[in-house]
This record gives C-alpha cells, structure tokens and sequence, in this order.
C-alpha cells in the first residue's frame, strides 16, 4: 500500500512537472544573444550545443574593431570564436532596447585567446549604465553576470578602458526573468557562483534545460552524492530546472552539518538562494528536517524538503561577511533522522550603484540630436552626464547629489560642420542655459522655440547660414536678460525690416546702395593701381574684414589665399613632415623669408576646431620660445598654418642621430630644455587665460638656425580655470607614452599634465632612448629609469654618446627634476616656475664647472625618490 502511495505521488508530480514545462516552453522570447564582432553581413546562427540563436553586435554598437580568437582550441560555443576589441575612446557603451522595470540576467562572455599576439591578458572594467558593476581581469576569469532592474528602456553596456590594455568581449547575452524571484530592491546581484551539486562535473546546465538560460556549474562538493531519474516539479518564480533538481549532496558523515561559505568582497553584501528538493524515497519512520544558517543567521528553521518539488530558500535581507567571507551552514534538527540534502546554490553579491541616470528626457534628446545630425563622436557612448570623469565631450551637467539625475545645462555644438535646419529636439532639454552652434552650416529661419526655452539665457548662432528676420520673441527675452549673437549670417536680419513689406523705402534703399558702390568702385580702382605684383607676398594686407564663412580668427595677421599658399611653396614642391594635421612643406615669403606650411589632409585626424584653436593662441601669445605664425589659410576646403622656419628640426631628431653629424653635447641638451621649460613657463603663468598646451614632446620642440628652441604645435591646447577651480574635464588627448596618467585615468586636465609630458622630455635628453621600446625591462622609459635607478645600475641610464662630458651634479640634478615631474600623482609634481628655475640652476652649474671631470660617483649626493608607479604608459585618443 506504501508503495502504491508513492508511486500514485511520483505520478501525480510527474504531471504536473509536464504542466510546467508546457506553460515555461522554452522559445528565447526577450532574448538578446549578440556575438560580439561577428560580420555584419554574417547571417544569426544558431549554437549547436544549447539551440540558442546569436546575430552579430554591428547594429547596438558604434566603436570598436573585429577580431577573431587567436587560440586554436575547439570551443564549446560557437560564440567565442569572435570578439570585438576597443583600442580608441576610454568607454565604449553597447546599446540594448529592453522593457523598463524588469529584472534582466546580463552575461558577458570573454576570450582573449591571444588575438593579438601579445599574450597580456587585458584588464579592464564593466559599468552598467553610470555604474560600476565589476573589474575584470581575464587571466583569472572570463565570463561576468549580473542581475539588474532596468530603469529605462534603453540599457547600456559599457567596456571602461584603465592601463594599458585593450578591453574587448566575446558575447553578450539578456536574458528577461520574473520579477518575483531575485531580490533586486536592494540593489543589483553580481554572482559569485550558480552550483549544481553531483559527483559528475562534466559540462554546465544551461538553456534549453534552464528556460531563463542560467549556467548552472556541475559541482562536486565531496560529499555524498544523491540523484534520481524522477522528475522535479518546481512551481515556484525561480524555475529551478528539473536537471538541476534531479542532483544534489548531503554530508559523508550524516551526523555532521553541510557547510559553504561564500566571498561578496569588497565590503559587498551577500544575498545566498539555496534549492532544495526531497530525491529520496524516504521510509515511513525517516525524517530530514534541518536548521538553514547564513553567517550564524537562522534563515529558515526546521526546514523538510518536499518530495520530488523544488523550493528555494533565501535571506530576505542582504548579509554582511566577517573577514570578507561568509559561512553557510545546513545543521541536522535533533528529531532528524537524516541527514541535510542540498541541491543547488546560487551565491550574490549586493552592489550599490550610486549614480543615478541623466534624466532621461535630456537622454532622449541627446539621442535625437546625436542621430539627426550624424554626431558619432568616440565620448558620446553610455551615460551623458554620469560618472563626470566619462561625461560627454562638449556638454556641460548639472549635479545635486549622486541620487538625483543631472541635468544637460550647456551644450558647445561650435564648428562641428553640422548642416539642415536647427532641430526641435533641443528645446526638449528643457534645463539648458547655454547652447553653442556657432561655425556650422544651419539654414532656414531661426526657430521660434528657442526663445520660449525658460532656461536658456545663452544663443550663439554665429556663422551659418539662417535666413528671414529674426522672431519678436527673442527680442522680448533680450529684455529679460537673454544673451544672442547671430553675426555672419547674411541672409538673417535682427527684425521684420527684411520682409520688404514696406515698398516706400525702396527707392531710397536702391539710391543709397547705388551711391555706395560708386565709392567702392573707385576705392577698387585706386587699389588696383597700386597693388603690387602677387609673387609679393610678404606685402599682402592685414586682415580687416571679417571671413565670409568661419569666425574672423584675429585682425592682426597675414591671411593668404589658397593660390598664394601655393606659390610660397613652390606648388608644395619640398617636404619636410608630416604629423596628425597634415603634411609639412618648406615655403618662402618674397624668395627670401624661409616659412613652414602645414597643410590640413583630407583625411587629417583633426580639424577645423584644432586649426582655429591653434590659429587663435598663437596670435595672442609672443615668446622667444614658442614658434611664431606667419599667417593662415582659410579658403573653403584648404586649411593651413604658416610659421617661422626652423632650419635646425626637431629635438627628437637629434637624439636619435636622424640628422646625423656629431650628438648633442649635454649643455646644448640642457640650454633647450631650459628655454622649453621657459616657453611652457608662458603659457601655464604669463597667458590669460592660462592655456595647457597638452602634446608636449621632443618632435615638437623645434630647433631655430642658433639651435635655440621653439615650442610649437599648439592644435591640442586648451585653457585651463584659475582661481578656485583646480582642473577642466576634457576627453584625453595628446600621444601614446608622454600622456600623464592621471589626465588618461580621470579626464581632468590641469597644468601638471604639461609637467608629466615635459618630466618624459627630460628623460629623453639624459638616456637619448625611445620612450616606448618593448624589447627592454620596463617598456615605458620612466618605469625603466625607475627599475634601473632601484637595481643601482646608473651609469647606463645615461646617453653613452654624451662620453662623459657633463658636470655629473647637474646631470643627476636634471635626472632628480625629471623623475619628480613623472610623479604619478599630479599634486606631487612641481610646477612649470619651480622647474625652469631648478633647470636654470642646472645650466649654471654646468656652465661653471672648471677643469677635468668630475667623478661619477658624485651622483650618490643627489638624493632620489624611486616610488613611483610603472604604470605610466595611456594610449592617447
């Protein structure tokens, strides 16, 4: 009769296990399953092993590169043979349309398999939206997985570049849950580990067995090992899968408890679900029953297994760890007569993500405005506004607290080459105080709504193309305080007066523009007779008029025609460079005055903004030490610079024996980067504002026909606050290996990030080395000077070619200077005035030294700080 009982119950489970697997069928409905750098045009495929359907990631993301794994291993899952890898921008954001307000199983899968041949595992960050979620360091661990409430409907992914690495990803997968299983109120669960406890550890249990597609890991615990060939109902939100039920453990000794224990890290709190399901048949005089601890915590007391259904048991609030680890305990009841049985456990830690997300209607219009106008900037992925160190280029937010969501406040949208008529999107940031569309190509009438925006009190539609008057309502709001430039416009008129309704002014309009051009004919004339040859450049007039299409840059300076600009240079006849702006050529003013001419390439990295910016700071700074423009081109497409010759070349090129002849001698080494430091010097100190020139390096340190130096390059400068402010949040810029590390790691620039690059200059000009050679010790050549320093070997630090003709006390002192300005930490490194004067010092004690050499081991007076950190090597963007 017992067993006619049971049997009955087995049965009456088994239907209901049939039931459920019918109503949970699973169909991948609101899957996501992106193999990451699978081609575009590749067809989706679906995986062998589990039947799910993955498509290519071209379509939810808008950087990174395509690679395939370089190891030769047959994978499991066809999924990680790709991978898209991410060497540009510090974050890099995939962009998934989901259902707000639902717990979504996030997992990104990783394999590194030596894509590159450099065989260094990358390291990088993943963020969820604004927010921290894990660090990862792929020769530890691949795949990462998360459980996250969505707040909005669109959910981003963000791989954060740190180090030197390259982050990249094979796969990434969502998979949508129900919202009365995970406990999500606390904040997003990070797993630890998903175990499903039998002796047999061969493979995973995943999808199709598991409907929400979880990797359940085989897990042998060591004890004894319990299964049946029955099936497992479970009628509960978690859908614990039947495979995983039909398992589980309980202890060899079955008087002794089942022990776990768990590790959140980091100060984390930890939320434990443990799945229990009864698998064995019990006699009618057995009894498991068993107190659920967590941490010494009572869970769940005198807890019983159903038979052949699966429950799940869990702390309801999340649990603190002493000592970084947890124990989980599952302890016999004194009426038991069995042993505890386990079957499965899933272990998370508790993350507080603190940002909150920019207000989404401000998102929305970025999205809007970004789309419309073709902005793919390489900052404009993931979160406008938040975390600030990665908020967009070009913007500006507004922040309360961490809880509440910023605000766009500015948006500089100035020389972007933006075309069409100005979008209504903008008026739906509907907290912006500032918009800039200066120096595009807008067109039609200016529209009537921005001057209903309440908040914004700051217009520049400069220099486009906007036509008909301008609307009474900004008239109306110029009254109360309203800030708007619109010159450069000439179809556009500042009131109804260009509507031409009123015909009785005609004529005398007509008359007055007759007079007019009578006078300007006669002007035109008289200059034609005493305009000289056009071979004469050097007599060409200053500018004082406005230019037809950009900004007037300045009123002081040569401007000169595209045809002149070909001319002075012999039709672009002799090379002399080449760099990020364009392609360097040697010119002549009147076949006597030597000038440089850089011209913009088509395909140049920069633009028309670095060239105005260049163009705008030259004319306003004058120092013997920074290169002097000549004059500018600014015709249509042709874009170049004209400045004074340096017949001598760069700095770099004499260190490395390109131009070849004798080495420098330490004093010329020394004199330059005294009269660099002088140049830097001006403009942290002498300009207003303060202005970073922010690609200081030995190629850019230019070498005049007195060998005397002449800081040039200026495309990338930028001013810097002054007064309470410390820093400008900007996106990174300047070159791989002169980069200061905390400008690379924070986005906030300050005039110590000069310091860093220039300590990298004066490394240069003691070792004469390559800053970066990966074939040394330490690639980077701060870390190697450091490494070399720390195992005493000074002597071959030092430029072998120099033949010890240097006062050893100036150059160790040089060394000491250099060495401080690398400093990882920029509040540690001397300023521009500190370091011209210790270098000053350094000239003088070189220049005074009196007969012989002195020893080398005069070095050991000089007292040198070694800690510093190796990791100095950012790429640039």
């Amino acid at each position: 009769m017992e067993c006619h009982r049971k049997l009955l119950l087995a049965l009456s489970f088994g239907v209901f296990s049939i039931i459920n697997l019918v109503q949970a069928q699973p169909d991948q409905q609101g899957f996501i399953s992106l193999d990451c750098g699978l081609p575009p045009g590749e067809s989706s495929y679906t995986d062998t092993v589990t039947g799910l359907t993955f498509s290519s990631d071209a379509d939810f993301i808008q950087s990174g590169l395509r690679g395939e794994t370089g190891d030769t291993r047959t994978y499991t899952y066809r999924q990680y043979k790709d991978l898209r890898y991410f060497p540009d921008g510090m974050r890099n954001c995939y962009n998934l349309t989901v259902n707000k307000g639902i717990n979504y199983l996030i997992r990104a899968g990783f394999s590194y398999g030596n894509y590159d041949g450099l065989n260094v595992y990358p390291k990088f960050d993943l963020h969820v939206g604004p927010n921290m979620w894990i660090s990862v360091d792929l020769e530890f661990q691949n795949d990462r997985e998360i459980i996250y409430m969505t707040k909005s409907d669109l959910l981003q992914i963000c791989l954060i570049k740190k180090g030197t690495t390259i982050p990249m990803i094979s796969t990434l997968e969502l998979r949508p849950l129900r919202n009365d299983s995970y406990t999500t109120q606390f904040g997003p669960l990070n797993l630890i580990y998903r175990r499903a406890y039998t002796s047999d550890t061969s493979g995973f249990i995943r999808y199709p067995d598991d409907v929400f597609d979880r990797v359940w890991d085989r897990y042998n615990w060591f004890e004894t090992n319990v299964n049946t060939t029955l099936n497992v109902t479970s009628t509960n939100p978690f859908l614990v899968p039947d495979a995983v039920s039909r398992l589980g453990i309980s202890p060899l000794n079955a008087t002794k408890p089942l022990f776990f224990y768990a590790s959140p890290g980091d100060g984390n709190k930890l939320i434990v679900y443990f799945h229990f399901a009864e698998i064995q048949a019990l006699k009618a005089n057995d009894t498991r029953e068993f107190d659920i601890f967590l941490e010494g915590n009572v869970i769940h007391r005198a807890y019983s297994p159903k038979l052949l259904q699966s429950e799940t048991k869990y702390n309801i609030s999340p649990q603190k760890c002493r000592l970084g680890s947890c124990d989980l305990d599952l302890v016999k009841t004194q009426r038991s007569t069995l042993p505890p049985l386990i079957n499965a456990i899933e272990a998370f830690s508790v993350l507080e993500f603190l940002y909150a997300e920019t207000n989404p209607n401000d998102v929305a219009a970025m999205k809007i405005i970004q789309a419309i106008y073709g902005l793919n900037m390489i900052s404009w992925q993931g979160d406008p506004c938040v975390p600030e160190l990665l908020k967009w280029e070009d913007l500006k937010c507004s922040y309360t607290n961490k809880s509440t969501p910023p605000r766009i406040i500015s948006l500089d949208l100035s020389s972007h080459g933006l075309k069409g008529v100005i979008t209504p999107a903008f008026q739906n940031l509907t907290e912006l105080q500032k918009l800039d569309l200066s120096n595009n190509s807008f067109t039609g009438k200016v529209p009537e709504f921005l001057a209903s925006m309440k908040s914004l009190s700051n217009i520049n539609l400069n220099w486009n193309d906007l036509t008909g008057p301008l609307p009474k309502a900004f008239h109306d709001r110029e009254k109360n305080g309203l800030k708007l430039t619109i010159q450069g416009n000439p179809k556009l008129c500042a009131d109804a007066s260009c509507n031409n309704s009123n015909q009785k002014y005609v004529l005398p309009v007509v008359a007055s523009a007759a007079s007019v051009l009578i006078v300007v004919a006669v002007l035109i004339l008289i200059l034609v007779f005493k305009k000289r040859r056009p071979t004469q450049v050097d007599s060409l007039p200053t500018v004082q008029h406005e230019l037809p299409s950009r900004p007037s840059l300045f009123t002081q300076t040569k401007r000169f025609t595209y045809s002149e600009v070909v001319a002075v240079t012999d039709n672009f006849e002799r090379v002399l460079g080449e760099g990020g702006f364009g392609v360097v050529y040697h010119g002549s003013l009147n076949g006597t005055q030597p000038v440089a001419v850089k011209l913009l390439s088509q395909s140049s990295v920069q633009g028309y903004k670095e060239f105005k910016a260049e163009v705008e700071l030259l004319l306003r700074v004058h120092h013997v030490n920074l290169v002097s423009l000549v004059g500018y081109c600014d015709e249509e497409s042709h874009l170049a610079l004209l400045y004074e010759y340096a017949p001598n070349g760069d700095l770099r090129q004499h260190l490395s024996g390109e131009r070849g002849g004798s080495p420098l001698k330490w004093s010329s080494r020394l004199k330059i980067v005294v009269e660099t430091a002088q140049g830097l010097e001006y403009l942290h100190t002498g300009c207003q504002p303060p202005m970073v020139h922010r690609d200081v390096k030995t190629t850019n340190i230019l070498l005049d026909e007195h060998f005397q130096a002449k800081l040039a390059d200026f495309g990338l400068s930028r001013s810097f606050p002054i007064g309470g402010e410390t820093h400008v949040s900007t996106a990174v810029a300047g070159t791989p290996g002169y980069l200061d590390p905390e400008y690379y790691r924070t986005n906030r620039l300050n005039e110590k990030s000069d310091v860093y690059s220039f300590g990298i200059v004066l490394l240069e000009i003691i070792t004469s080395r390559p800053v970066i050679q990966q074939t040394r010790e330490k690639p980077h050549i701060a870390a190697w000077v450091g490494y070399m320093l720390t195992k005493g070997d000074i002597e071959n630090i030092v430029d072998p070619r120099l033949n010890r003709d240097y006062d050893p006390t100036s150059l160790w002192k040089v060394l000491e200077i250099a060495m401080s300005c690398v400093n990882p930490t920029s509040e540690k490194r001397p300023n521009m005035s500190q370091v011209t004067n210790k270098l000053k010092g350094c000239l003088t004690l070189d220049n005074s030294r009196r007969g012989g050499r002195q020893d080398m081991g005069s070095r050991s007076s000089v007292e040198m700080s070694t800690s510093f950190s190796t990791e100095v090597t950012p790429n640039a963007r």
